[in-house]
């Protein structure tokens, strides 16, 4: 099992000194940005890129690495996950990935307090249920087994590649393409190995449940692109030929558009989903007081 790791980083750019806790257990999920107004009040169902400078773009990113690094003080309902002796070393690694993620956008960006998580059983057992569309019994407990711990993980991971791809575009200045384009590719890689250990299970029933891996997944997938509100953007580990790479195959253990090229989803997207609400002005889910940053927070200032 992994220590707790506490990363002091110093903000040197800025007047005061922002002191940042990245504590790591195991890496839970993933997530990050995109791009809003300043001036635009929340348009639910928009699905278009919306404007902001370079560094709120990027600083949003922070509400899902945090989120993916940090077992910090304070997190509701974290607990040590039970994770075979494949599946331990793997999430220790990525967590300490997420590390390093928050101190290069802190560094080189500068950054904020990590807003309030929600990483408790209810949390997930509420998630599933609102995915599977009735009460799973008994609740679903995303620390009890490895098995269970990746599906917990697929809910949000993916949130950051899909972010990322849909920030690279909006970003001005040279050096901040490439901060995010880095950070998309350790993203991108963490997510196809979750989905690559998932797939090798994708049959295998979840106990005690009657539905499989690869059933949750579509399920999970399903609940995401409801909550975005922008189409199909997301897809489990098994779909219909129609869905799957040049319409061949079945399996998707990287989710792609039919050009095979990663979808993108902006920050309000980001936002209904992590709130599970639909609603970026919303609150809930993994952040019950609303994410942080100029981005997240006006569109709360708007609820």
């Amino acid at each position: 099992m992994a220590t707790s790791i506490i990363s002091h980083l110093d903000l040197a750019s800025r007047p005061a000194l922002v002191f940042v806790v990245a504590l790591l257990e195991y890496y839970l999920i993933s997530l990050n940005h995109l791009v809003f107004s300043a001036n635009s009040a929340p348009n639910y169902n928009y699905c278009g890129p919306i404007e902001a400078n370079d560094t709120d773009l990027i600083q949003f990113a922070l509400n899902l690495e945090f989120l993916e690094a940090e077992w910090a003080p304070l997190p509701i309902g974290a607990h040590k996950a039970n994770l075979n002796p494949l599946v331990a070393p793997i999430i220790q690694e990525f967590g300490y990935q997420e590390v390093g993620h928050l101190r290069a956008i802190i560094t080189n960006i500068g950054g904020f307090p990590r807003p309030l998580l929600n990483l408790s059983r209810e949390n997930f057992a509420a998630l599933f249920d609102q995915a599977a569309g009735f009460p799973l019994t008994p609740p679903f407990d995303p620390y009890a087994n490895s098995v269970n711990y990746l599906l917990a993980s697929y809910t949000l991971p993916y949130m950051g590649l899909v972010a990322y791809v849909g920030t690279i575009p909006n970003v001005t200045e040279p050096t901040n393409s490439r901060l995010v384009a880095s950070l998309l590719g350790v993203e991108a890689g963490q997510d196809a190995v979750i989905r690559a250990l998932l797939y090798n299970m994708a049959h295998w029933k979840v106990f005690p449940y009657t539905l499989t891996v690869a059933d949750f997944t579509n399920l999970i997938s399903g609940l995401r692109n409801k909550l975005g509100g922008c189409g199909i953007k997301d897809e489990g580990i098994i779909v219909p030929e129609k869905l799957g790479a040049e319409n061949r195959t079945c399996s998707n253990v990287l989710s792609a558009d039919p050009d095979s090229l990663s979808y993108a989803r902006t920050q309000p997207e980001i936002l209904r989903i992590v709130y599970a609400t639909g609603d970026e002005s919303v609150p809930g889910g993994f952040y019950p007081r609303g994410a942080n940053g100029n981005i997240a927070r006006r569109f709360l200032n708007h609820y």
